[in-house]
């Protein structure tokens, strides 16, 4: 019997998924959390074969996780599932060791298709991003701004983007306001943008916020 955990901060998106699975693979158990911490101690806990998870979760995010996902079981796939285009995050999700990058404005059958690529030890990539990984790895894209940033620092863009204040910032990360006040300075040299304002727009012009 299969074992797949699901992790997602929206009760309708983990239900929904949650069908999809159980249609497809009736003998399946299917666990399913609703943050971070609760994912890395659903898997320092049990073994799964596999895990779903959402690249925007709550408190931290989703690279962070898989990361850490990553060092507690080396060899579990995970498949993440994101809102946000994929040539933006992907590349930087399978460097952490993702096997499959899938949006969930996908069909099912794409999501069913990573999912048993990922089981049979396998990576799955859509035409479209296997070719931004070959530019990535070939170095004959140039890089966007956004690109440089440090994961933590783009998680960081993405909250300053939806109008967080650098106390709220500090508050759902867990962190002080004078860590988060280094990471925006660091964004704005990177990204030579000075003002929230900036920021934001550049964002959500790149899709990166919602």
């Amino acid at each position: 019997m299969k074992r797949i955990l699901i992790a997602d901060d929206h009760e309708i998106v983990r239900r929904g998924l949650r069908q999809i699975l159980t249609d497809e693979f009736p003998k399946l158990q299917v666990g399913d959390t609703a943050n971070a911490r609760d994912a890395v101690e659903a898997v320092r806990k049990q073994a799964w074969d596999a895990v779903l998870l959402d690249i925007n979760m709550p408190g931290r995010s989703g690279l962070e996780v898989l990361e850490e996902l990553k060092r507690l079981r080396p060899a579990m796939p995970v498949v993440m599932l994101t809102a946000f285009p994929e040539e933006d995050y992907a590349v930087r999700a399978f460097k952490l060791g993702a096997s499959g990058y899938v949006s969930k404005e996908s069909a099912s059958d794409e999501l069913l298709a990573a999912l048993r690529k990922a089981l049979g030890g396998g990576r799955y990539v859509t035409a479209s991003l296997a070719e931004k990984l070959a530019a990535s790895v070939a170095g004959d894209a140039p890089a966007a701004p956004h690109e440089t940033l440090s994961n933590r620092e783009l998680q960081v863009l993405r909250l300053i983007a939806q109008g967080r204040t650098i106390k709220e910032v500090a508050a759902e990360l867990s962190l002080s306001e004078k860590t988060i006040g280094t990471y925006r300075t660091r964004i704005s040299e990177k990204m030579g943008l000075s003002t929230n304002v900036e920021l934001a727009r550049y964002a959500f012009q790149h899709k990166l916020a919602d």
